[in-house]
This record gives structure tokens, C-alpha cells and sequence, in this order.
């Protein structure tokens, strides 16, 4: 069931699908959060805000399996890549899903590459559980060939993507993106020579993206101790 309404207390959210919420601030009645126009109470006398739930609240409840992309990448491929609502998409090395389903979100289809059975399971189970229509889940190995055609962007999460630049140079369209994602230096290496030898290809640019969170105090501001720092590389290569 889907996450309907985010409950905001003075230092914690929750999320609420149906029935009384249990929180350590006390006990919210479900008729009062479905009906909430105003800051509502718990029986301890806590105030809570509440807001509609969207679908980036209904990704924190998404089963995890492999390691999932995360968002600070999805958000630096969509930016990058121009997709949107017309769009065709590739998504390969599914994992859980995570990728697929924020790309499903804002473009028309996405074909999604997947060869391990029980990872398919959870991505499909994710994908059910955000209602996305617009998903094709394939059991197939990529290395193998891609059988879509005019696609906008492949995005791959693999051990070895340069296996993929033959099929993707078949399948992208004049002006498409080919995004790999990797965790190692040594893959991003091998990957960007492999497209230095093919003249359908240009080399974008190979990023980090690194998020540091900052407290603000009234006028006392300084970054967290904690920052969310290496999850891996993205090399854009763009078909010409």
C-alpha cells in the first residue's frame, strides 16, 4: 500500500498509510490525519504538521537488495541528459529498482535490463508498489544485444559497460546518452577507452557527485558531521 500523508514533528516525520500512527510522541488518530487542514495533536498533546505524501516519500519504503543507485545520481542523470516526458530509456543492472523507478517517473518508457531472477523479483515488487505503468522488466543479459531502437538514454550500472557500447551505439539515437555507472576507478578507465576507439561516440565528461548537509540555527550555520560522500562515478558519452 502506498504512503498516503507525511506527519512532520519537531525533530521527526512520519509516514502514514491507514489506521491510528504509533509514534514515541504518542498516538495520532488516522481519521484525524486523513482529515488534517491544521496542525493536529497526539493523546500526549505533541503537534504535528501534516502534508500529502508524493512519490520520493514512497521510495523510503521500497524494499532494498543489491546496492541501490542513489538519488544524488539519479537527479545528476536526469539533469544531464535531458530526458523527460517523451523520452525512451534503457535502464541497466535494475538491482532493486531504485534507478528504473525515478526514471519512470518523469519519461515515457524504460526498458529495464535485468539477468538475476531474485533481483527482478524486488524491482518488480518496488514497481508494483509505486503504480508505474510505463516499466517493461526484461530477463535478459545486455551483454548480449539490445533489441529497442530510437532510445534517448541507456544507463548502466554493470561490472564491465564497455561490453555494452556496440549494442548501445544500434539502439541510441543521434544525440542520445550513454551513462555509466561505476564504484571503481579501473572500470571508469576501461570504460572511457573503449569509447575513445568508436567515432559514434563523444565523451561527455566523468563526474562525483558529493552531498554535504548543512545545520542552520537562526544565524549559527555550519556543515554536519557526517557527509554523504563516495557512492561511485558517471561518465556521460553522448552519440553523435
Amino acid at each position: 500500500m502506498k504512503i498516503k500523508k507525511v506527519l512532520f514533528g519537531k525533530e521527526k516525520k512520519y509516514y502514514w498509510i491507514e489506521g491510528d500512527l504509533h509514534t514515541q510522541h504518542g498516538v495520532i488518530k488516522g481519521d484525524d490525519i486523513s482529515t488534517a487542514e491544521e496542525p493536529i495533536k497526539s493523546h500526549m498533546n505533541k503537534e504535528f504538521l501534516v502534508s500529502e505524501a508524493n512519490f520520493k516519500d514512497n521510495t523510503y519504503k521500497l524494499k532494498r537488495g543489491p546496492q541501490a543507485m542513489h538519488s544524488k545520481d539519479i537527479g545528476q542523470i536526469m539533469a544531464n541528459t535531458g530526458i523527460n516526458k517523451n523520452s525512451k530509456v534503457i535502464d541497466a543492472g535494475v538491482g532493486s529498482g531504485m534507478n528504473t523507478c525515478h526514471l519512470a517517473n518523469i519519461v515515457k518508457t524504460v526498458y529495464g535490463y535485468e539477468r538475476r531472477p531474485e533481483f527482478l523479483k524486488i524491482a518488480e515488487k518496488n514497481i508494483k508498489s509505486l503504480d508505474l505503468k510505463n516499466v517493461k522488466l526484461k530477463d535478459a543479459d545486455i551483454y548480449e544485444g539490445i533489441s529497442e531502437k530510437d532510445v534517448d538514454l541507456i544507463s548502466l550500472d554493470l561490472a564491465e559497460p564497455w561490453q555494452v557500447i556496440p549494442h548501445a551505439e544500434k539502439a541510441l539515437k543521434s544525440g542520445g546518452y550513454l551513462v555509466s555507472y561505476s564504484p571503481s576507478t579501473p572500470q571508469v578507465s576501461d570504460f572511457v577507452e573503449a569509447i575513445k576507439t568508436n567515432k559514434n561516440f563523444k565523451l561527455v565528461k566523468v563526474i562525483e557527485t558529493i552531498e554535504r548537509p548543512w545545520k542552520v540555527n537562526g544565524r549559527t550555520i555550519h556543515p554536519e558531521f557526517q557527509i554523504l560522500g563516495h557512492t561511485g562515478f558517471l561518465t556521460f558519452v553522448r552519440k553523435i
